[in-house]
C-alpha cells in the first residue's frame, strides 16, 4: 500500500479520472474494433496493441509526474523548433511521395512506429505560451511583448498544421486564445485578434465553397473534403422516405446517429453494439457514438462529466499555485483535453461538422494517447507542488504558534510543556 502511495503521487482525483477513462477506453475499443478484427483475422490483436499503448502511457504519467514542474519550462526550447521541422517535413513528403492516409499527410514512421507531429506541436505551443505569459506579467496584466511572441509561435505552428489537419489548427488556436484571456492579455489586442480570426475563417470558408470539386491546389488539397463536410452539415435536411434513403452517402454520420437513436438510458451493454460493424473509425473519431449505444445516455453523460470534472479539478490546482507558470500550464492542458473531448462528442451527436479529432484517453491511438498521458503527468506534477506548498505553509504556521506560546510565557513550566507538546505533535504530523 505504501509502495502504491509513493508511486501514485499527486492529486488523487486526477488519478481517479485518468483510471476511469483508461478502463472505459479498454472496454469500448475492444468492442468498437470489430472491423480491425475482421481485417487482421485476430480477435485479440487490436485490444492487445491498445492495452500495451495504455500501459506505456501509465509509465509516461508516472515519469512526468515525478519531474519537477520547473523543468517543463525548458521543453519549448527544443520542442517548438523540432515540432515545426517535423510538421514541415511531413507536409513536404506528402507532396513529393503523395503518401497520404485518408487524403492527409499527418503521420511519419520511426522504426516502423507511426508518429503524428501535430500532437507534439500542440504540447510545445501550450508549454511555450504558459512560459511566455508567466514571464511577461505585470500588475496591469500581460505585456505587449507576450502577445507578439505568442502570436508568432502559434501562428507559425497553426500554419504548418492547417493544410493537413485544419480542425487541429483551429482547436489549438482556440485554446491559445482562451489561455491569453486567462493570462490577462489586453482586451484591445484580443478583440483585434478575434475580429481578424473571424474574418479569416469567413474568407477561408468562402474560398473553400467556391473551389470546384476534384481540384488539387497546393496547400488547399483538402479543400474538397472541407467543402463536403461544411455543405453536409449546413444544408437543410428534408425528410426522405426510408426506402429511398441512401445510407452509404455520409455513412459515418448516418451510422453514428443510428447508434445514438437505437440506444436508451442504460444502452445495449458493452460488446452488444450493432453499428460498430458499419461505422468507419468507430474505435477512434466516432467512439462516443458507440459509448452511447452500449452504455446509454447515462454512460455518455458520465464520460462527459469526467472531462468537466478534470477541468474543474485543474482549475482548483491552478488556484493553489503561488507561481504563474504552473497555473497557466495546468489550465492550458486541461483546456486542450476538454475542448478536444467536447469537439469529438459534438461531432458524434451531429452538433458540429465531421473532424478527425479523437476522444482523449479513450479513442484508440498511439501518439495522441501517449501525449495525453504526458499531459496528465504534468498536471499531477503541478499538483504535487501545490501539496508541498500547503504542507510547508501549515508547518510554518505551527512553528509560529509554538514560538508565540513560548514568547508569551517564557518562565511558565506549564506553557513550555504545552509548547513542547504542540511542537512534537507538529513534527509527528509532517513525518
Amino acid at each position: 500500500m505504501d509502495l502504491l502511495k509513493n508511486l501514485l503521487k499527486g492529486d488523487r482525483v486526477i488519478w481517479i479520472i485518468f483510471m476511469f477513462l483508461c478502463l472505459i477506453s479498454i472496454v469500448e475499443v475492444f468492442s468498437a474494433a470489430s472491423t480491425l478484427t475482421y481485417k487482421t483475422g485476430d480477435h485479440w490483436a487490436p485490444i492487445k496493441q491498445h492495452s500495451v499503448i495504455l500501459m506505456v502511457g501509465v509509465v509516461v504519467v508516472i515519469i512526468f509526474h515525478n519531474i519537477n514542474y520547473k523543468w517543463f519550462q525548458v521543453f519549448p526550447l527544443f520542442l517548438v523548433p523540432a515540432s515545426m521541422a517535423l510538421l514541415a517535413f511531413v507536409s513536404i513528403m506528402g507532396f513529393i511521395s503523395n503518401d497520404r492516409v485518408n487524403g492527409a499527410a499527418r503521420w511519419m514512421t520511426f522504426f516502423g512506429i507511426p508518429f503524428q507531429p501535430s500532437e507534439l506541436a500542440k504540447m510545445a505551443v501550450i508549454i511555450a505560451v504558459s512560459f511566455i505569459l508567466s514571464k511577461n506579467q505585470t500588475e496591469e496584466g500581460a505585456t505587449g511583448k507576450a502577445f507578439k511572441y505568442i502570436l508568432i509561435i502559434t501562428g507559425l505552428t497553426c500554419a504548418l498544421i492547417a493544410p493537413e489537419n485544419l480542425s487541429t489548427a483551429m482547436l489549438l488556436f482556440g485554446v491559445v486564445l482562451l489561455m491569453m484571456i486567462i493570462g490577462r492579455i489586453p482586451w484591445k489586442k484580443l478583440s483585434i485578434l478575434m475580429g481578424t480570426g473571424a474574418a479569416a475563417v469567413v474568407l477561408l470558408g468562402a474560398i473553400t465553397l467556391a473551389i470546384p470539386d476534384n481540384t488539387d491546389i497546393p496547400m488547399l488539397h483538402r479543400a474538397t473534403t472541407w467543402k463536403s463536410r461544411i455543405v453536409n452539415f449546413t444544408e437543410s435536411k428534408e425528410e426522405i422516405p426510408a426506402a429511398k434513403f441512401d445510407i452509404d452517402k455520409d455513412g459515418q454520420i448516418a451510422h453514428a446517429r443510428i447508434a445514438i437513436a437505437s440506444s436508451n438510458m442504460v444502452g445495449k451493454m458493452p460488446g452488444n453494439s450493432v453499428q460498430r460493424d458499419f461505422l468507419s473509425q468507430a474505435f477512434s473519431d466516432f467512439i462516443y457514438a458507440i459509448i452511447i449505444e452500449e452504455l446509454g445516455l447515462i454512460g455518455g453523460g458520465f464520460v462527459m462529466l469526467l472531462y468537466i470534472w478534470l477541468l474543474v479539478r485543474a482549475g482548483r490546482i491552478a488556484q493553489k499555485c503561488e507561481r504563474t507558470f504552473p497555473a497557466f500550464l495546468v489550465m492550458g492542458i486541461a483546456l486542450m483535453l476538454v475542448s478536444q473531448a467536447l469537439l469529438n462528442m459534438m461531432v458524434a451527436v451531429g452538433l458540429f461538422p465531421v473532424t478527425g479529432q479523437p476522444l482523449p484517453l479513450v479513442s484508440k491511438g498511439g501518439t495522441s494517447t501517449l501525449i495525453n498521458c504526458a499531459y496528465i503527468g504534468m498536471i499531477l506534477s503541478v499538483s504535487r507542488y501545490t501539496v508541498s506548498t500547503e504542507m510547508a505553509a501549515d508547518k510554518q504556521a505551527a512553528e509560529e504558534q509554538v514560538a508565540l506560546l513560548e514568547a508569551s510565557a517564557p518562565t511558565s513550566h506549564v506553557l513550555n510543556t504545552d509548547a513542547e507538546f504542540i511542537e512534537a505533535e507538529s513534527e509527528n504530523h509532517f513525518k
